[in-house]
């Protein structure tokens, strides 16, 4: 059984009264430990694409399944609980709490999960060793560069036993030893954890190290190949 299994999703939205068709019949399969990039130029759908597997956003029609649970018309509530306890989320922006530590970052969610505190101290501290940044468990964003701020994000959305990891253009904001610091990292969690990755990227760097390439156009899929990463 696959991870996610997308069939017939279309996405529809009305801009000044006129229909804008953001994916138009996309059909897709994603297994466990795949390293996948959606790429595809602005416009293409690929950020539409990874919020709907994420269950950000709702399609117009068809449907999403996740670990043979469908979440296409699930209610909003039912949606952040399971967006909660399946995926885990890295975006461009990094999107970490300003006023609150690393540690405290990666906690974050495990609290929402209500696990004790003696759990999220050891999960915390066990990812950020992982992301390598043990050293700066009480350090806040504004105190990290754009590179450590992102290995924060990559703990943090593994800190709730996520199913899959979806990131949004995570290296888009890094320089380029930072951006294949961050690729590096992620290629071992993926060999070592077992976590599966979906980006949705335009960024060669991504493109290049992906394991497979689905090729997003004017909301369809236009070819979906096996990559050597280089």
């Amino acid at each position: 059984m696959s991870l996610i299994r997308l069939t017939g999703i279309t996405k529809t939205y009305n801009e000044a009264t006129i229909p804008v068709r953001a994916l138009d019949g996309i059909d897709l399969s994603i297994d466990k430990l795949e390293f996948t990039a959606i790429v595809g130029p602005s416009g293409s759908g690929k950020t539409t694409l990874l919020n709907i597997i994420g269950g950000l956003d709702q399609p117009t029609s068809g449907s999403i399944v996740i670990e043979g649970v469908d979440i296409s018309g699930m209610s909003d509530s039912r949606l952040v609980d399971f967006r909660l306890r399946h995926i885990g989320f890295v975006f461009q922006a990094f999107n970490l709490i300003p006023v609150l530590t690393a540690k405290e970052n990666v906690e974050f969610i495990m609290l929402l999960q209500n696990v004790d505190k003696a759990g999220r101290d050891r999960r915390s501290i066990e990812l950020l060793e992982a992301v390598g940044l043990k050293d700066r468990l009480g350090s806040r964003p504004s105190e990290l560069s754009g590179g450590q701020q992102q290995r924060v994000a990559v703990a943090r959305a593994l800190a709730s036993h996520p199913s899959f990891v979806l990131a949004d253009e995570p290296t888009a904001n890094l320089d380029s030893q930072s951006a294949f610091s961050l690729l590096e990292l992620m290629e071992r969690l993926n060999r070592t954890y077992g976590m599966t990755f979906v980006f949705a990227t335009h960024d060669a760097r991504v493109i290049q190290r992906a394991h497979r390439v689905i090729t997003i156009e004017d909301g369809r899929i236009k070819s979906d190949r096996s990559n050597t990463p280089g």
